[in-house]
C-alpha cells in the first residue's frame, strides 16, 4: 500500500515532468533542509497524525493551505498531505502542486483551526485527569 498517489507517468519516457530536473538556474538548485527544517516537517507529520485522528470522525477530509506561490486555498486529504511533507523529507523540494477539483470546502480545515482543536481536546483531557473529584464516566 503506498502512502501518496502513484505517479501515472512513473517509468515512462515521455513523461511531461522529466525535464524538469534538468532545469538550469537557482530554483533547480535547491538547497537540502536543514536539521531545523527536516524537525519541523517531522513535527508536522507527527500533527497530522493527531489532526487525522481527532477530525475524521467530525467530516474532516483534509487541510486547506493558503499558497504563498499562487495566493489560492489549496486543499490536501489526509494521505496526499503527508505524502507531500515525506517527499519535502526524502527530496528536500516540495512537489509541484496543482489546486483541487472542485472540493467542498466545508470539509476542510486549515492547520491553525486543526491545532487549536487538538489543543483544546488536549486541554480537556488534562482538566478532566487532573480534577480528582470529577467522576471518571464525565
Amino acid at each position: 500500500m503506498h502512502d501518496e498517489p502513484i505517479d501515472p507517468f512513473s517509468g515512462d519516457p515521455a513523461d511531461p515532468s522529466s525535464g524538469l530536473d534538468d532545469l538550469d538556474g537557482e530554483d533547480a538548485q535547491l538547497d537540502p533542509l536543514t536539521e531545523g527544517e527536516r524537525q519541523d516537517v517531522l513535527e508536522d507529520l507527527a500533527d497530522l497524525e493527531v489532526y487525522q485522528a481527532l477530525l475524521t470522525p467530525l467530516g474532516v477530509r483534509g487541510l486547506v493551505i493558503e499558497c504563498e506561490d499562487c495566493h489560492e486555498p489549496h486543499y490536501f486529504d489526509w494521505d496526499l498531505l503527508r505524502g507531500n511533507l515525506r517527499h519535502l523529507l526524502d527530496s528536500g523540494r516540495p512537489r509541484v502542486h496543482e489546486p483541487a477539483y472542485d472540493p467542498d470546502p466545508d470539509h476542510y480545515v486549515t492547520w491553525e483551526y486543526a491545532r487549536g482543536y487538538a489543543d483544546g481536546v488536549h486541554d480537556t483531557l488534562t482538566e478532566i485527569a487532573d480534577d480528582p473529584d470529577r467522576p471518571a464516566n464525565q
